[in-house]
């Protein structure tokens, strides 16, 4: 009998594992030092390779460090208990959200695949309520809503994956179509946005930016991962007013207090340091260098910076 070879598991390199899990390749080899897991195999060549049971259990684990949690707390446990511990903590974390039947609508178009149908609504939605009311109402909550349905272990990664770049689809569109200011536009601050490297996560960074250019910011988004001085030499270039970063919860909370102080010595005096995002280092410390804000803030803050430079008048190109 002949044996389908696109049945058999097949194991992961560590490039693989670090793409699917997000697990950083160095974190690997130290987990496997310091915790005896993952456990790889070698290839011919003596390279590590990963079953596929333990790239599964290295996606919990993942997600629990997402979810606050600490390497050494969760390791030892098999992949169905750290699934369990997952559905727990969503459920008794910090006020699950409570989905607007069209929220819930929309993830079941996600969670059937239907992404055309997602898309549709999306869309819809965003002609009928408005790129600000359609990101602070609507896009907010649902992402959360989607986190944690990828955190309970409702959605797969590819289902989140799916969901983030169908969002950015309309997002993105939306804002090419908001009537943009230029660098020589009176009383637009120049604002330079991004993420560190060691955080990926792309919505909340497309959510700040549809805010700010609707307010009539001039934007220049970096996109994810910049390392740090290269966000101060595209500041000095391009003569930013305002860095603002995104940080999600998946950052380590001291990395991002480290990487804010830092930025705030090496960047201009009068360059502002703007932060959000739902990283833990926001909501337990605020540090008098950075101005935390939510997305629903941020119009506020662009009219308090009018305010704060008045001569901003003129600009040169």
């Amino acid at each position: 009998m002949k044996t389908n070879a696109h049945t058999l598991p097949v194991s992961s390199t560590i490039s693989d594992v670090e793409r699917d899990t997000g697990v950083a390749k160095e974190t690997l080899r130290v987990w496997e030092r310091r915790y005896d897991f993952p456990q790889p195999q070698r290839d011919a060549h003596g390279e590590r390779v990963y079953p596929v049971e333990q790239v599964r259990k290295l996606r919990l684990i993942k997600r629990l460090i997402d979810l606050g949690f600490r390497p050494s707390k969760v390791i030892a446990y098999n992949a169905e208990e750290l699934q369990a511990m997952a559905e727990r903590a969503v459920q008794h974390g910090p006020g699950p959200t409570h989905a607007h039947p069209e929220q819930q609508q929309l993830l079941e178009l996600c969670k059937a695949h239907d992404m055309d149908a997602l898309r549709r609504r999306l869309s819809q939605a965003l002609l009928v309520m408005g790129l600000k009311s359609f990101v602070i109402d609507l896009v907010a909550p649902l992402t959360r809503l989607v986190g944690e349905a990828w955190a309970s272990g409702q959605l797969a990664v590819f289902e989140e994956h799916l969901y983030t770049e169908t969002l950015k689809t309309v997002v993105r569109s939306a804002i090419f179509s908001v009537p943009q200011a230029n660098a020589a536009s009176i009383g637009a601050p120049r604002i330079i946005l991004t993420t560190l490297p060691q955080d990926r996560h792309s919505l909340g960074l497309l959510m700040a930016e549809a805010m700010c250019v609707v307010e009539g910011a001039y934007c220049v988004s970096l996109g994810v991962q910049t390392p740090l001085l290269e966000v101060v030499e595209a500041t000095r270039v391009l003569q930013g007013d305002i860095v603002a970063l995104s940080f999600s919860a998946s950052m380590n909370p001291r990395q991002a207090l480290d990487s804010l102080a830092e930025l705030h010595m090496r960047l201009p005096e009068e360059t502002e340091l703007w932060a959000g995002g739902n990283n833990a280092a926001l909501r337990r410390r605020n540090p008098k260098f950075v101005r935390v804000l939510n997305l629903s803030d941020i119009g506020h803050a662009i009219v308090e910076w009018r305010l704060r430079h008045p001569r901003h008048s003129t600009r040169a190109g």
